[in-house]
């Protein structure tokens, strides 16, 4: 396999408008010659899926800790406006009693996550589809959430995943700490698109084998559409929240990840709503 020179790797896409568009991780041997060019080697994967995407949300921290110089590497090798959004560790979601989960958060914070620099996105707790929404035990999470870490301000969302959730209580506690519920769309969770924090966190799965571009050309313009404008400070009307929204006065960031679904076109996908918000 031929070497690819330095030039072959593209300029990058770039932001747009406070909105990062993204995938899940960037080592899926599928991608090799439908994603990545031909004769790139595997070490300037990350180098070049950040040429093409804003925003790479990694699903490694999730299950087992990184090392510090993981995360340095991640930033040198990425555009200066490149953002990641890490999954917190399992081991901190994962357990019946949520208040016991300070060390693992603990432990997850000071693993070299801020060598990141200002491409420390935000966290992604997700939480298993059994967890159901008990007001007490998941605020006694949210409270062990720290605002900053190590002098940088820390992003944080939560993904819940059982229809209990779909609760006034669950929007309005969300709203007092500040932490964002995940949106995820397009798949057999629930569906929860209420904005609770200052920026909007969106995880679409819809995408499927057989269209180009992962989602058909009107999805993907409505998505890029949902994005600018929530971007702009709005909610989008065409969704069905738990309690009404509120228009926010100033512009927001938003992170919108295209996940699971026919993975091998995720990073298509993404690159059109880019394309389609430029």
């Amino acid at each position: 396999m031929a070497k690819q020179s330095k030039a072959a790797i593209p300029k990058p896409a770039g932001k747009k408008n406070g909105i990062h568009v993204g995938i899940g991780g960037w080592t899926f041997e599928p991608w090799r010659g439908v994603f990545y060019p031909d004769g790139l080697a595997q070490k300037r994967e990350l180098e070049y899926a950040s040429s093409k995407l804003t925003s790479i949300e990694v699903n490694g921290t999730y299950y087992g800790s990184q090392k510090p110089e993981s995360f340095a590497k991640w930033h040198d090798e990425t555009p200066e406006d490149f953002i990641f959004a890490l999954k917190g560790p399992r081991f901190a979601t994962n357990r019946r009693v949520l208040a016991e989960a300070g060390s693992s958060i603990e432990r997850f914070l000071t693993s070299g996550i801020t060598e990141l620099k200002n491409k420390l996105g935000p966290l992604n707790w997700q939480f298993m589809g059994t967890k159901k929404f008990d007001p007490d035990d998941f605020e006694a999470f949210l409270k062990l959430l720290p605002k900053s870490h190590d002098g940088r301000k820390l992003m944080h969302a939560v993904e819940v995943r059982h229809d209990s959730f779909k609760s006034p209580d669950f929007i309005a506690l969300a709203k007092e700490y500040g932490v964002a519920v995940i949106l995820g769309a397009d798949s057999d969770y629930p569906l929860i698109p209420d904005i609770t924090g200052p920026f909007v966190y969106a995880r679409i799965m819809g995408t499927q084998e057989g269209e180009k571009l992962g989602y058909p050309k009107k999805a993907l313009d409505l998505w890029a559409s949902r994005a600018a404008e929530w971007a702009a400070g709005g909610a989008p009307k065409d969704l069905g929240y738990v309690t009404p929204p509120k228009p926010a006065k100033t512009p927001r960031d938003v992170f919108l990840y295209v996940i699971s679904g026919h993975k091998v076109l995720n990073p298509a996908a993404a690159m059109a709503i880019i394309e389609r918000l430029t």
